[in-house]
């Protein structure tokens, strides 16, 4: 059982509040120091695997189209997610401590929503790139230029950066009286919420409404997109013409599913079957999971980033 860290007294405003006390992930030593090399494992094997990504899209010029790009990005996305919450619960553990600094939190709720947005936007994206490409092939090199394929990646990772400003923003504005405890591992939006001794939080559950509208968009989008995919998929006369489309589509849907599904479970499950340890192991399993095994899920299926990885480790030994 996760103990829960102690609020300190009741505060009159944000104003004096000078750190914010994280969710334990354990309440033993063994437990922490256990929590902290599965941490280490998970974050070396995104680091690991998400590297490999961006340095074999960098240098395998055959892998420079708009699919290799995208996947490019939604790497660094990746990264920056995982090094945004994993360090701090890691130092955490290893020194049996709790708290982070008011300007801490602020910017690690700054970068978590940026970070999460942006890989959002950009599996959107990313979905456009694969129904151009089975569904309006002739039109592929037109809609999807290297100008456009930039500036589609730029209005991705700009509109998460506005909207974590917005959020961060506004979430820090609010006036916190109901101690400093957040019943979370990491800084979230919804744990400062519950500080708030003010109705003011309503313009935040307003703000998160429009944030809901935007994701509810982007998720139609997809959907609509996935059953034009597979409708022209089957309708691809020969097997390998079919397999080949729908290895450049399953990882992708498999890593929209996964990040999608555990995402919209830890924050929109019912009240009933909530707890302590079942809300800490779905916000891992949503913002820690995922950048580990979207590398795994990609290389897994595509056989051109198979062999390019493969070079790049080649080359690497022989220099070494």
């Amino acid at each position: 059982m996760n103990r829960c860290p102690c609020a300190a007294p009741a505060m009159s405003n944000s104003s004096s509040i000078r750190q914010f006390l994280l969710l334990a992930l354990a309440d033993t030593r063994q437990l922490q120091l256990l929590h902290f090399c599965l941490l280490l494992g998970i974050s070396l094997a995104a680091l690991l695997g998400n590297g490999l990504i961006i340095s074999a899209v960098a240098c395998g010029h055959h892998l420079h189209t708009p699919m290799f790009f995208f996947l490019l990005n939604l790497a660094l996305a990746d990264l920056g997610s995982i090094c945004t919450t994993v360090p701090k619960a890691m130092h955490n553990s290893l020194w049996d401590t709790s708290n982070i600094s008011y300007t801490g939190c602020a910017a690690q709720l700054f970068f978590f929503v940026f970070f999460l947005g942006s890989e959002y936007f950009l599996l959107t994206v990313m979905c456009y790139d694969r129904y151009v490409s089975i569904c309006k092939p002739l039109h592929y090199g037109t809609l999807l230029g290297s100008r456009a394929c930039a500036h589609m990646a730029a209005a991705a990772w700009a509109s998460a950066f506005l909207n974590a400003l917005m959020h961060t923003a506004n979430t820090f504005s609010l006036p916190l009286c109901h101690g400093n405890a957040l019943g979370q591992f990491f800084c979230e939006i919804p744990q400062i919420l519950k500080l708030s001794c003010s109705k003011s939080y309503l313009r935040e559950l307003g703000l998160l409404a429009v944030s809901g509208c935007l994701a509810l968009g982007c998720f139609m989008f997809i959907v609509f997109s996935y059953v034009r995919i597979f409708r022209a998929v089957l309708r691809i006369p020969s097997e390998q013409g079919r397999h080949k489309a729908f290895s450049t589509c399953l990882p992708h849907l498999a890593v929209v599913t996964l990040f999608l599904s555990t995402a919209a479970f830890a924050h929109l499950k019912p009240p009933s079957i909530s707890s302590p340890f079942l809300d800490l192991a779905l916000s891992v399993l949503y913002s820690v999971v995922p950048p580990a095994l979207n590398p795994l899920i990609y290389s897994l299926r595509n056989q051109e980033l198979k062999a390019a990885v493969g070079r790049l480790r080649t080359g690497w030994f022989r220099k070494h």
